[in-house]
């Protein structure tokens, strides 16, 4: 008769997890679930799908070759139902399934026992489950991040403002991690400034050392039946599974990081906002994914980059940069969803109430820099960070789109999407739907930027200077237009003054043009 009955959910795939805490073999039973609301409550990319049922179906394999016994409810390609008696449809309605049927066989558990859920609405429905079945459920704290709920609670008491910059610091200075006799190393906290390259006309170069594609991995027999039933139980669902070459166990998980550090790491700094048309990985980590699964420690990766810079093998502005998203931005993310939840969600600042374009679920549009990163989305569930703040997001943001559609749309099409770091990077920093929470001022710019910061603009039938007339480009267009709808609002942000400025050079007639051309597109 199980003791203790372990939940383990598919974005927690650590056996060293507390959930795992004071397991004993001999009575106590590992619980997990395939459920369809998981892949259907957004419309989820079949990558992402994929990514976590072939990630959950390895770490079973591990654990039964650990001799640990797993109560596992598995998805098929045919039956909404799953196995016979089993519910599929939610994670709650498979858990009181499952203790239904133990206690028909007079084994049901003392108790139930699950690491923190990275999702509000997960930790609601599990609660709720426990509650009805009557078993007591214990919650235990993550162990997988750097700080706690807690920790980030006691650093937001008493501030006016939560900005990454200063809850960086006091992680970095806890940590000990790139500090030397007390005091950042290379003098100074941030070394952003240097890491906004964009590349030469000529293009990322590739060759020995320069640009290699980061490491695949093949399809196995477990991924490969993943596939199958992917993609015919989700068919209509958007996406590809034709390049599927993902981490999914420990072991492929840390050779993507050594790939990385190996192949990518040194430039990474540099060319980090950089975007390059028909290029998706460039020098990013493609290590998310695996984080956010807990396929691999951020202990392991922080401390792996920082003996690269010690060693020479990277430059201290790559390094910190990198450090910087993992114990930076990644923590405060997390802070930020569970100090505001469930409110947070609901937020929107700035009353944006459009929908969100069709062609963001088809890449069907003529505006390049779209086209390429929608297009690579589709084809991989993968764009990196400045292609989602600078291009998709940036776009939306202008645009209008109500904020829970493009937070349902992100965490629908990327293999990395969990809620808690998916929720607060778009609501927050993408859409500035926050109110400033996050960001200092909201990300808008014109079409300038992204021909700044790319090649995409050159092929493309719009001109990024033109706000009006029939070349003109659709995010200058709406960057003129989204500053003169809230030109009142943004006022009071002292860190506006430059771009508002220019808006006031800006005679009347010109600004009803740019509203009417702006009105046409929409």
């Amino acid at each position: 008769m199980p003791r203790r009955l372990i939940l383990v959910l598919g974005d927690q795939l650590d056996c060293q997890s507390a959930a795992f805490d004071g397991f004993d073999r001999g009575c106590d039973r590992v619980w997990m679930a395939e459920v369809a609301e998981e892949s259907t409550h957004v419309w989820t990319h079949k990558a992402r799908i994929a990514v976590f049922l072939s990630a959950m179906r390895h770490f079973r394999a591990a654990l039964i070759a650990d001799r640990i016994d797993v109560d596992y409810t598995s998805l098929t390609a045919d039956e909404p139902a799953g196995p016979p008696g089993r519910n599929t449809n939610s994670l709650a309605d498979a858990l009181l399934g499952s203790l239904a049927e133990a206690r028909a066989a007079g084994q049901s558990p003392d108790s139930l026992i699950v690491v923190e859920p990275g999702e509000w609405r997960v930790r609601v429905a599990l609660e709720a489950a426990a509650q009805q079945a009557g078993i007591p459920l214990e919650i235990r704290i993550d162990r997988h991040f750097f700080s706690s709920r807690d920790d980030f609670a006691a650093h937001a008491q008493g501030r006016k403002q939560l900005r990454l910059e200063y809850f960086y610091r006091s992680l970095r200075e806890r940590h000990g991690i790139l500090m030397e006799d007390g005091e950042p190393a290379g003098s100074q906290w941030n070394f952003d400034a240097e890491n906004r390259g964009a590349f030469p006309k000529s293009g990322p170069i590739r060759g020995p050392g320069r640009l290699p594609a980061p490491i695949r991995f093949a399809p196995d027999a477990i991924t490969r039946e993943v596939i199958s039933l992917v993609n015919a139980r989700f068919a209509s669902h958007p996406g590809s599974l034709d390049d599927f070459d993902w981490p999914v166990t420990p072991d492929e998980a840390r050779a993507a990081l050594d790939d990385f550090l190996t192949h990518r790491l040194a430039n990474f700094g540099k060319y980090q906002d950089a975007i390059w048309t028909g290029e998706p990985w460039l020098y990013h980590s493609r290590l998310a994914q695996a984080m956010n699964m807990k396929l691999l420690d951020p202990r392991d990766v922080v401390a792996a980059a920082e003996r690269m810079w010690r060693e020479g093998q990277a430059p201290l502005e790559a390094t910190e940069g990198f450090i910087r998203q993992v114990l930076g931005w990644r923590e405060y993310v997390r802070g930020i969803y569970w100090h505001f939840m469930p409110e947070y969600e609901q937020r929107n600042t700035l009353a944006a109430d459009r929908p969100l374009p069709a062609f963001y679920w088809t890449a069907d549009t003529e505006m390049n820099c779209l086209k390429d990163a929608l297009g690579q989305t589709l084809r991989y569930g993968y764009a990196h960070h400045i292609q989602r703040l600078m291009v998709t997001g940036l776009f939306a943001l202008l645009w209008g789109v109500k904020p829970q559609e493009v937070h349902r749309w992100y965490l629908a099409v990327y293999v990395d999407a969990v809620e808690w770091v998916e929720l607060p990077n778009t609501l927050g920093m993408s859409q500035f739907a926050d109110g400033g929470v996050m960001a200092s001022k909201p990300y808008c710019a014109s079409g300038a930027y992204i021909d700044r910061m790319s090649n995409a603009c050159g092929g493309c039938r719009f001109n990024p200077k033109v706000a009006t007339g029939a070349d003109a480009c659709p995010f200058t267009t709406l960057y003129w237009d989204f500053l003169a709808r809230h030109e009142q609002m943004l006022k009071k942000n002292p860190r506006m003054s430059m771009q508002l400025k220019n808006l006031a050079r800006k005679d009347t007639a010109e600004l009803r043009t740019i509203r009417r051309q702006a009105d046409g597109l929409r």
